[in-house]
């Protein structure tokens, strides 16, 4: 439900959308589960120190 409600999230910047992960990993980001979209995620989680 997390998961759907963040994919469906207009503005994943301003809404930090990109702080919810996967107990299996990093998990997607707004609906992308692969690609540029997880580089971002993985740049602003590691900009914040959270990784």
């Amino acid at each position: 439900a997390v998961g759907q409600a963040c994919g469906a999230n207009p503005f994943p910047l301003i809404v930090p959308c990109h702080r919810v992960t996967s107990a299996a990993g990093l998990g997607g980001f707004a609906n992308a589960r692969e690609g540029w979209l997880l580089e971002v995620k993985r740049w602003l989680l590691a900009f914040e120190g959270a990784l």
